[in-house]
Order: structure tokens, then sequence, then C-alpha cells
């Protein structure tokens, strides 16, 4: 700044806000106004600070004057005193801004204080002003002519002041945020409007980087007329950045996802578009650490997000990368790696799959970053994030709170990784139990299971099928109530305790004493859970029918599929409770003729449930398409009747079929 164009204190005599001026290295006292005085007391001009104020909580204010010559930079500081013994009017609590001037005794320090403890309507107004004072102040006259009053921008822009109200600000300003920056100053300026504008928007900075500013601009009105704006211009990056953090982390922090996929799925929506503008999720194939030197491990992508205003991203089909030394470079170190992109340009191979390769261009992406993403210790893959446009390539410290908000995800997705190993290890003692039924002579057996869609949903259904030495067949099928680990685990043991009670008593029990049987065994074990189920025998006589013989413990009715005729649920004279309820309780044997060609169906409740109907619409359902498809082979009417499930619960089916009439030479 020129000497004639230096501070001249004089424009604060008259002005309510208390305003001290200070030049030079020692900080010299070279100005202070009437309103000073008042509020702190008459301090001696031509003595440095140390001196002319030398109360015993002034280190706060010399430390912060200090900074302010160091750095270059406003500070804006709050603070209490003790008034003098006698004083009156002084402050005792005060706010006030440090910026650094030009005076015309060199480089010096503007001080503008304001009394907070009295509540005058006048000086609220007032603090409005000095509360923004924190990096440059600026006036712009009804000529639509700018100029500062404090300096700032181009120490921070490195573009020089232009003193004219027009679209060449627009240049420094981020093109995001030009459109909302304009619609506030047109709220604010227009006929009608609100009279004060304050809107917070990213400037570019010397460096090529963007900050934060905010700006409060509110009119001085003449004669009912508005004759200039004054405003305070403030540059809030690290403000911004730490509520940024904050408010990351917190969302971060309440994700939730049965699944990996499901987490990460969440996650990415986090941080697109706050810090990246698109964010792509790749899980490794390996999951052990580190990675085996030899292995061929690769990457597949499981979750992603873009920024509006950006083409949309591939469908997640499940494309893969093959990890290269680069990319394991990066996870090996764990610490975030940017790659700039030139425009057009094409993305270094092997960092992720092909198809978000072509993405990356066709979308003008300008950056890929790479993240490892680190779950206790263990990698267990990467986030690409790109910029694209006109988003300026990130910064370290831009990546960096890119990979802290990517580390605080690891609760939930440790939370999503230890439901999905509970869920394999209770499908696959399922599965241990679930074995194939057994070759019957003169009929067929088919059964299935299908366990739910959603990933932390784990059932306890199960079907069972024994044939004793005389030929009778055993049929059960039953579901556990409950949806972990508890209620697999549960399953598992009733299903091998009726298995044994029912070959141990062989076909001389009927299935009713059978399920007394186990509801007692049940009781002594304490703990069983809520458990339905059917227990039924079928003896094939000589004119080939099956004599049935069920017991129903709560369970959805056996359906038969009459070779000739609508299909109908066997309820025989009605359902007993279920298992685990009432262990005394008399159980009721039901009995049923079967004919060649029927088919007899067991299913559990997953079957025939929905968000939308009762189970009586899903039973008239399962009715129906069975009907459709009587003639079709076992195991491709229970796939056919599968597609009745919406899957958010477990279903098992069983089925049997009487095999046709003996013949003549069949009969002994």
């Amino acid at each position: 700044m020129s000497p004639a164009s230096a501070l001249e204190p004089e424009l604060f005599d008259a002005t309510i806000a208390a305003v001290a001026l200070l030049a030079g290295p020692e900080h010299r006292l070279i100005y202070t106004n009437e309103a000073f005085t008042r509020l702190f007391g008459r301090r001696s001009v031509g003595l440095p600070a140390r001196e002319a104020f030398p109360d015993p909580d002034s280190g706060r204010f010399l430390s912060v004057l200090a900074d302010v010559r160091a750095t270059g930079r406003a500070r804006q500081v709050t603070g209490a005193r003790e008034v003098d013994p006698g004083a009156v009017g002084q402050a005792a609590r005060f706010v006030y801004s440090c910026s650094p001037v030009t005076t015309r005794d060199g480089a010096g320090v503007l001080v503008v204080a304001m009394d907070t403890t009295p509540e005058s309507r006048a000086l609220q107004r007032y603090e409005a002003l000095v509360s923004a004072v924190s990096q440059m102040v600026w006036v712009m006259h009804d000529d639509g002519s700018m100029e500062e009053v404090v300096p700032g921008w181009q120490q921070l822009t490195g573009a020089p002041w232009h003193g004219r109200a027009d679209d060449r600000w627009y240049a420094s300003v981020h093109p995001r945020d030009r459109e909302k920056l304009s619609e506030a100053w047109r709220a604010a300026a227009e006929p009608g409007g609100t009279g004060v504008f304050q809107n917070t928007f990213r400037v570019r900075a010397a460096d090529g980087s963007y900050r934060h500013l905010t700006t409060r601009c509110v009119p001085v009105l003449h004669e009912g007329r508005v004759a200039e704006w004054i405003a305070a211009t403030a540059d809030v990056e690290d403000t911004w950045g730490t509520h940024l953090r904050e408010s990351l982390l917190a969302r971060v922090a309440a994700v939730s996802g049965g699944s990996p996929e499901e987490a990460f799925a969440a996650v990415v929506k986090v941080v697109v578009p706050e810090l990246t503008d698109a964010c792509l999720i790749l899980l490794l194939s390996h999951e052990e650490w580190p990675l085996p030197e030899n292995a061929t491990v690769t990457a597949r992508r499981v979750a992603s997000a873009t920024r509006p205003g950006l083409p949309a991203p591939p469908a997640l089909l499940g494309q893969q990368v093959t990890v290269t030394e680069t990319v394991r470079e990066v996870l090996e170190r764990r610490v975030p790696r940017t790659f700039p992109l030139p425009e057009g340009g094409p993305v270094p191979p092997g960092l992720v799959p092909a198809v978000t390769e072509r993405w990356l261009v066709a979308a003008g992406a300008t950056s890929l970053t790479l993240v490892p993403l680190v779950v206790e210790d263990i990698v267990l893959g990467y986030a690409a994030t790109s910029t694209n446009g006109d988003t300026p390539v990130p910064a370290p410290a831009d990546a960096e709170l890119l990979r802290e908000v990517l580390h605080h995800a690891q609760r939930p997705i440790r939370k999503a990784l230890d439901l999905q190993q509970a869920r394999r290890t209770a499908l696959d003692l399922q599965r241990a139990h679930l074995t194939r039924p057994p070759d019957v002579p003169g009929a067929s057996l088919a059964a299935c299971y299908r366990p739910a869609s959603s990933s932390h949903e784990i059932g306890g259904d199960w079907y069972d099928a024994i044939v004793h030495p005389d030929g009778t067949l055993v049929l059960d099928i039953g579901d556990v109530a409950g949806h972990d680990l508890a209620a697999a685990t549960a399953m598992g043991q009733l299903r091998s305790m009726l298995r044994a009670l029912a070959w141990h008593k062989g076909p001389d029990r009927t299935p009713a004493t059978v399920l007394s049987m186990l509801d007692d065994v049940a009781e002594g074990l304490a703990g069983a859970p809520f458990t339905t189920a059917v227990h039924s025998h079928l003896v094939r006589r000589p004119d080939g029918t099956w004599h049935m013989t069920w017991s129903n413990a709560g369970h959805p009715p056996p359906l038969l599929i009459p070779a000739h005729g609508a299909p109908r649920f066997l309820t025989g004279s009605g359902e007993d409770p279920p298992l685990c309820v009432g262990p005394r309780i008399a159980r009721t044997s039901h009995r049923h003729t079967l004919t060649p060609g029927d088919t007899l169906l067991h299913y559990t409740d997953g079957l025939i449930e929905s968000r939308t109907g009762s189970l009586e619409d899903g039973q008239r359902r399962l009715a129906e398409a069975a009907a459709g498809h009587r003639g079709a082979p076992l195991p491709e009417l229970l796939l056919l009747l599968d597609e009745l499930s919406d899957h958010r619960d477990d279903t098992a089916m069983i089925a049997f079929r009487a095999g046709p009439a003996p013949t003549r030479q069949d009969t002994p």
C-alpha cells in the first residue's frame, strides 16, 4: 500500500467503536479514539504495546498482536478484563479484532473493540460488522465502485483488488458457488429484499487451492436510500474444515448395514459430494494380510456414488481388476496416493476396473485418489475417488481428511463383517443338517432350502426325511423362532433330537407321541426357543396308496396336491400349539390317504409371508401355483413355488409324490 493510501486514523475519531492503531515491530501505540479511552482507560500514545498495556491480563492481547504481524492474517478474539477501580463505563467483557494495515509509520495493526457488557442496540448492530472483521473490510459505493478499508484480497488470492462491482469477481469464485452467490446478493439488494447479504463461498487462493470465505454486507442508508454497502469478509477455512470433519465423522459413525456391501454403500454417500466428486469401493479377493506375493489378487467393485451433474456411474455387476504393484504399494504403505489425470487423457492402467476407467474419461476426471480401507489392521480393499471437471485436484490435507473419514467407518464395517461371518457359519451349520432326501421305493422325494436375502437374517428352518427298516417314511418340517446364530444352533439340536426319537421308537409311536416326547426333552434342556413343526409317517399299502399320519405343532398345514382336483391344506381336526410353550399339552395325530400321483408339500412360513398380504393370502397363492404346476417333476415344482417368496425370511420345503399303483407282476 502506498503512503498515499495509508490508513488515516482520524477516520475513526467519531465512531462508536473503540479503535486503536499500533505500528512498528514493537507495536508502538500511535492512536486511540475516545471510545477506546472510555472502554479501556487512557493509554499513553507513543509507547510500545507492552508499556502502553501493562494490565495483568494483557498477555493474550500482546500475543495476538505478535501473531498478526508474523502471519499477516487477522485475528478475532473475545476477552474479559478487570475494570479499573472506580472506573465508569469501562469494558468488563469485549470482543476485538486485530487486522494488519499500513500506517503512515509503516506496517501496523488496527484494533477494533466492542464492549459486550451492555446490551445496547447500537452496539449490537456494530457487533455484526466487528465480528466479521477477521481479514478484510471493503465499501461499495452507489456508483458500483469498491474500495478496501482493511486490505487482504491480494494477499489471499494473489490477484490485485478490482475496484468495480462486476462479473470479474467471479473469476476467483469456485464455479459451483457462483450461482448461489448471485442469488444471495439479489435477495439482499433488490427492492423488497432482505437488506443484508451474508454468504459462505469458496475463493481460489494464491496457491491454487480453494478456501472458504464468509461475507456479511449491510447497507448504509441516507435519506431513505442505500448510499453504500459496508462489508466484512473473513477466511473461515479452518472453522469450516473443523465443522465438516465433525459432521462427516458423526454421519459415518451412524452408518449401518447388514453386509459390507450395504455398509460401504452408505459410506460413499457420506463422502460424496462433500469431499470428492465420485467414490468407488473395491474389496480384495484375499482376506489374509499381507497379501501373498505370488498369488493373483483381484479387487471387486461393491459400492459407488457420484455427485449430481456427472454421468451416471456404471452398474455394479461385480467387475474386477487385478491388483497391480502400484496398488499393492499403496495398500502396504496405507497412505492415500493421488494420480493427476490429463484432460481427456488415459487413466493409469490397473488402478480400477476397465469400466471405471472409461467412466472417468467420460466424466472429465482431473485426478484419481486411492485410499486404503483398513479395519482392525487388516486391509480390506481401497476406495478410488475422483475429482471431475472444474474441481481442483485434492491437496494432501483433503486426502488425509478423506482417509480419516473412511477410517472411522471401521465400526460399522466390522459389525457387518461379523454378521457376515455369523451368517456364513449358520448357513454351513444348516446345510450340514439338511441332507439329501433318501430314495423311497414307490415314491419320489425332493427338498430345498433358501436362506433369506437379507445378509443379517439367519433363520432356523429345517426339513428331514428318514426311512425305517419296515419301509415307513418319516417326513419333518420345522421352524425355530429367531434370525441369528442361536436360532440356527437350536434348529440343529431340535432336528437331531426329533430324528433320534423318531428312529429309536420306530413307527410304533404315533406322530403326536413323538412330538410330545420332543417337547419333554426340550423342556429339560432349558432355553429351547419357540418352535413349530409337522411330524408325519407315511406307509405304503399293497394297492399303491399311502397312509399318512401326522401331528402339527403350530406350523402352517401341509398342502395336498392331488393328481386330480383342487389342492387343499391338511388341517385335520385343528392344530396343536407350538413346541416349547407347554410340554404337558396333549397332542393330536391326524390321518389321510394319498393315492398314486398325489403330491404332499411341507413348507415353512417364509414361502407364504409377504409385506403386503396375510398368511391366508399367501396360502391361496401357493395353492393356485401348485395347481398350475402339479405335473412338473418335484425338483422343478419346488423351484417354481420358491418364486412365490419375497425371501425376507428363509424357506424350507420337502415334497413327497406317490408313485403309480403296482402292476400285477409287482404284487407278490
